[in-house]
């Protein structure tokens, strides 16, 4: 009788999930309008906008209730909290178009296997660069100039962040695998859940209790911890998704392919922290600590507009690489199309939005300071510029890592996040002064979209789309 029941149970189990995969092809295998596309990547917009939101409420209530110098060190030390965390965005995006194109394939067990071991090992290494990065914070923000001050807070404030580093690295892989595992919505709940989080504990430990940037770093720390924490509590326990973390057996040829097919990520986020460094270095040079400050505000929209192209575009992901394991080719084609009249339209509305609100944004972070005001003004005005074209390349990256070819896809993201933009900082400041720095971005993303468009044509026939 045990025997029996244990069968049936089995059975049941099967059924379930048979149902649930048969749910997951069906929508997957449907052609994508405008609508469907919507509500299968809004949600992993709103995660990403919701992630970006972190750093921003630290830089405003840091801003407005410990100082300047305060605000300019949580903005010197950002890049390379960014720098990393970004193996998130790697075994994320890396691994989601191989364990998609497994589903596409109907190897559900081997996808489970490549899900867990990514798991696994980016928390281990989360822990190791935690570790690292903790001992080493005061040679690193040393290293790229700070001095005093500036050099304390940064070394607190960096250090207090490498303790949560392992669920940061986390939260950024899971938010390219929720939209994987049919559960975008349960992810922008998680990470909701841990923006609120964060917003709630800065504005009582800064404005209430006084704790300055301290107060800023803990509360982001918390987040964190709800925000990669949840979903890993989620994923080893029973859930009704495809996925699972599970016991595996090692595949080194199968990680590998992740973080090869995921490289660009990596490279695109190592690479955007080095200019960020890059750019702090030579703010200190043309218009200290004010430039500093001036340039933590403006990321903090470019952080969250970015992220609006970024989460369309590990949104999308899965469907282009289910589509491509399917061998859908005229689908991929049209939903290609459809992507980047998106993209095209989001743009447009991103710089306008910038020319307008540059004020508004300007007076909310440092309207305390006028000559500081006026420089992130000025500032912010040129930067806009670069939003009519930074989405297309990182949709283009995201696109081909889709397709597995993770090569064209980290030639992309190493073109336009280091190549082109470190040439065009060294380059411009030298013959337009301060104004060099701000027009470097708006260069070096217009020739990336040019690149950009120039990959896609040329591996149409390749791909056949």
């Amino acid at each position: 009788m045990p025997k029996n029941t244990e069968r049936d149970d089995v059975k049941r189990k099967d059924k379930k999930y048979a149902r649930i995969r048969y749910k997951y092809m069906i929508q997957l295998s449907d052609k994508f309008n405008l609508r469907k596309i919507f509500k299968f990547t809004i949600p992993s917009v709103m995660m990403m906008v919701v992630t970006s939101i972190y750093s921003v409420v630290d830089g405003f209530f840091v801003s407005n209730f410990a100082g300047k110098i305060q605000f300019a060190a949580v903005n010197f030390i950002m890049p390379v909290i960014m720098m990393l965390s970004c193996l998130g965005f790697m075994f994320g995006t890396g691994g989601s178009a191989i364990i998609a194109g497994c589903m596409g394939e109907g190897k559900d067990e081997k996808a489970n296997e490549v899900f867990s071991q990514n798991i696994a090992v980016s928390f281990i290494l989360g822990l190791i660069i935690a570790v690292l990065g903790f001992m080493c914070m005061p040679f690193i923000a040393r290293s790229f100039g700070a001095e005093g001050e500036l050099l304390e807070n940064s070394v607190i404030y960096g250090r207090m962040l490498m303790c949560s580093m392992p669920f940061y690295i986390l939260q950024y892989e899971f938010q390219a695998l929720f939209p994987t595992a049919e559960k975008p919505h349960l992810g922008l709940m998680v990470t909701v859940a841990a923006g609120v989080t964060n917003i709630i504990l800065d504005a009582l430990f800064c404005a209430v209790f006084g704790w300055g940037l301290k107060g800023a770093a803990a509360a982001t720390m918390i987040s964190e911890y709800i925000g990669g924490g949840i979903p890993l509590i989620y994923f080893i326990s029973k859930n009704s998704s495809k996925l699972r973390i599970r016991v595996f057996s090692p595949d080194m040829k199968s990680l590998l392919r992740v973080i090869t097919n995921g490289s660009s990520e990596l490279m695109s986020n190592i690479s955007m922290s080095l200019v960020g460094m890059l750019f702090n270095i030579q703010l200190l040079k043309y218009a200290g600590e004010n430039g500093v400050a001036a340039y933590g505000v403006i990321m903090y929209v470019n952080f969250i507009f970015i992220s609006i192209f970024i989460g369309y575009s590990v949104g999308i992901a899965p469907v282009f690489s289910f589509k491509y394991g399917a061998k859908k080719v005229i689908e991929i084609k049209e939903l290609l199309v459809k992507s980047i009249l998106i993209i095209a339209a989001t743009s447009v509305v991103m710089f306008t939005a910038g020319q307008l609100l540059n004020g508004f944004v300007a007076e909310a972070f440092v309207g305390y300071d006028a000559e500081l005001k006026q420089i992130t003004c000025h500032g912010f005005r040129v930067f806009a510029c670069a939003f009519l074209f930074s989405g297309f390349s990182i949709f283009g990256s995201a696109f081909f890592t889709a397709l597995g070819d993770g090569l064209t896809s980290a030639l992309i993201s190493f073109l336009r996040t280091l190549v082109f933009e470190v040439a065009a900082l060294l380059i411009l400041p030298l013959i337009l002064g301060i104004d060099g720095i701000w027009m470097s971005v708006v260069a070096a993303e217009l020739i990336s979209f040019i690149v950009t468009g120039m990959f896609v044509f040329a591996k149409r026939k390749k791909y056949n789309y």
